[in-house]
């Protein structure tokens, strides 16, 4: 977990680690006072989320832009419109989430997604599409993305899915989401024929509970939330589930387990 120093001035409620964890952490209240962001979390107005933005349409790439600008926990480091944009700009620049569309004029975002983990794996990215094909999103999670927001959804908000990326969380729209679980059920019937002896085995009781809600959407900190444990422990528990079940995402982890009927 990163933490950094509060603004001066800073007032809110005090915040103690559930798990008896030392140090207090001060909610403040972020331009509208009824947006609270604690300080322990990644984005702070004084240290904001550099973003790259990867889109061949103009309009939506303006859209973005002004979206994550008008947010002072983000900020928008540099824009691609093309494939071969995308990969000079990945190159170029420092930055912490790349948001790329998967149609690109010139290739596909797919190929920006495997760049990405050469040149800055510890980078996150999200898809941002028209299309929720469903094949085209498991693709993209395999390759390493963590999030695939439609634009054309009521639910989507881009500066948030890069805060919630960067804070140990999978963003992803309710309706996918929905249509993704419900496509690991029709599947699940084929485990028992592939399952191994010892993959029940595998997770404690309390890391088959931590991916259960990592499947259902809920970030590192709010699973700490609702155990009654830091978000410290919890990416602890997230790490040995992927060195258990030999993934590298979330979105991975949850794939294997579902199918595996490991839950």
């Amino acid at each position: 977990m990163v933490t950094y120093p509060a603004e001066p001035g800073l007032t809110g409620p005090v915040f103690r680690s559930p798990d008896g964890g030392a140090g207090e952490t001060h909610f403040g209240a972020r331009g509208n006072p009824s947006s609270i962001w604690p300080d322990f979390l990644i984005g702070q107005a004084e240290r904001p989320v550099r973003v790259l933005l990867v889109d061949d349409d103009a309009h939506i790439r303006m859209v973005i832009a002004q979206e994550l600008m008008a947010e002072p926990r983000t900020l928008l480091v540099a824009q691609a419109g093309s494939l071969r944009e995308g990969r000079k700009a990945i190159k170029q620049h420092e930055f912490d989430v790349m948001l790329v569309d998967l149609h690109l004029g010139d290739g596909e975002g797919f190929e920006l997604l495997d760049y990405l983990k050469t040149v800055r794996p510890a980078a996150e990215a999200v898809v941002i599409s028209v299309m929720e094909n469903d094949d085209q999103v498991l693709r993209a999670f395999e390759l390493g993305a963590t999030g695939y927001l439609s634009k054309n959804s009521w639910f989507g908000s881009y500066s948030q899915a890069v805060l919630q990326v960067m804070n140990g969380g999978a963003s992803i729209t309710p309706n996918l989401a929905r249509r993704l679980l419900q496509r690991f059920d029709t599947t699940r019937g084929d485990a028992p024929k592939r399952r191994q002896p010892d993959d029940a085995d595998r997770l404690s009781a309390r890391e088959k509970e931590i991916l259960r809600m990592v499947a259902s959407g809920y970030t590192s900190t709010e699973i700490g939330s609702r155990l009654l444990i830091s978000c410290m422990t919890v990416n602890t528990h997230i790490r040995n589930i992927y060195r258990k079940l030999q993934v590298r995402t979330r979105a991975q982890a949850v794939r294997f387990a579902s199918l595996r009927g490991l839950f």
